[in-house]
């Protein structure tokens, strides 16, 4: 949990943000984008940023499509072998999120160079490169700035069959939801920053982290699975609602099912959050129905961002056994139902208790 050299500052102390809690919130975003012209898309790009999904996806033949996708953050920890390996987990786990396979990456780095020594900056490559190594593919490139906050992540890019390639955007009424991993990576991130978090926290976080979301292409073949993203910066709501708004559905939690890593509803009760919980909340909070009793706490977990979280699955009820098989062969062992898709009500995503 320290740094390789004891002169240098905590990785943490030298970023304003962590992880997937960088993100520019979704209604910023969106405000942004407002502005930005479009391109008349290609019919050869069948998925491209129209539903905030997951990956560009670009077909070359009739069995063969590109899936193209880059994320890159700030720090989370402050072990640099740690946050090059989290880093790029994230980063690939969008190409398991659409059903592809991933074939290479490119790096891309930022290092404040007179802050951080040249063998700290070397861990955080390595820890990326571990991470491919992993997900069985090469680091074919990348490149490096000079900057004022250490950032690192990669560009990943895979291959998928375009028959198999899975939007977060075709959700049908009646499906189930299942979520992959447990939440609370970002009220755990935010424990490090203020020394509340023990051992035990720190490994569970860095497993749950540093997890390859390998699931995914498996869960593509099946014909059951509808629809397939993953929940990172904009937390379990946030990209529950991209999938309910891209698929014109209502998306309902139960959040007694929803699973949670280790102490991390105590730590959210006691105030332990990142500033990304309330950005994400005031971004598309008008568009959730909470249950009077919802306290602040369940809330600021159910907007937590988390870095490198796992794949939310949308299938029909008779493929429910089949999702929770493929996720249990590559050890999820926390994947479970948290919820179901119903027809277009009032609100895109309604939580209950």
């Amino acid at each position: 949990m320290t740094n390789t050299t004891t002169q240098e500052p905590r990785l943490t102390s030298l970023s304003h943000g962590g992880g997937c809690g960088c993100k520019i919130a979704p209604g910023v975003l969106s405000e942004i984008l407002k502005s930005v012209p479009q391109l008349p898309f290609p019919k050869e790009l069948l998925i491209g940023i129209e539903t905030s999904d997951d990956a560009a996806v670009y077909q070359i033949n009739e069995s063969q499509a590109i899936v193209a996708t880059t994320d890159f953050f700030m720090p989370i920890v402050d072990d640099p072998f740690d946050f090059g390996m989290i880093a790029a987990t994230n980063a690939i786990s969008d190409i398991y999120a659409m059903g592809g396979t991933p074939l290479f990456a490119l790096a891309l780095v930022g290092m404040p160079i007179k802050v951080l020594s040249n063998a700290t900056i070397a861990r955080i490559l390595e820890g990326g490169a571990e991470a491919c190594r992993s997900a069985g593919i090469p680091i074919a490139g990348g490149h490096t700035i000079d900057s004022v906050e250490p950032i690192y992540g990669l560009v990943a890019i895979g291959i998928v069959d375009p028959k198999r390639v899975k939007s977060n955007a075709a959700a049908q009424a009646g499906d189930v939801l299942i979520l992959g991993k447990s939440l609370g990576v970002g009220i755990l991130s935010a424990a490090l920053k203020k020394d509340l978090l023990d051992d035990e926290g720190y490994r569970e976080m860095i497993a749950n982290t540093t997890k390859l979301n390998s699931a995914g292409p498996e869960l593509a073949k099946l014909p059951g699975v509808h629809a397939l993203t993953d929940v990172t910066g904009f937390g379990l709501a946030g990209h529950t609602l991209e999938l309910a708004r891209g698929s014109n559905l209502t998306a309902q939690i139960n959040w007694e099912l929803v699973p949670l890593l280790s102490n991390v509803q105590s730590l959210a009760d006691q105030g332990v959050i990142t500033g990304a919980s309330d950005r994400n909340w005031q971004s598309y909070g008008k568009d959730v129905f909470l249950p009077e009793q919802f306290t602040p706490g369940q809330q600021a977990l159910l907007t937590d961002p988390q870095t490198s979280g796992g794949l939310l699955v949308s299938c029909s009820p008779d493929a429910v056994n089949d999702v929770l098989e493929i996720f249990k062969q590559h050890e999820f062992f926390s994947a479970c139902v948290i919820g179901k898709m119903n027809s277009k009500q009032d609100q895109h995503l309604t939580v209950s208790l």
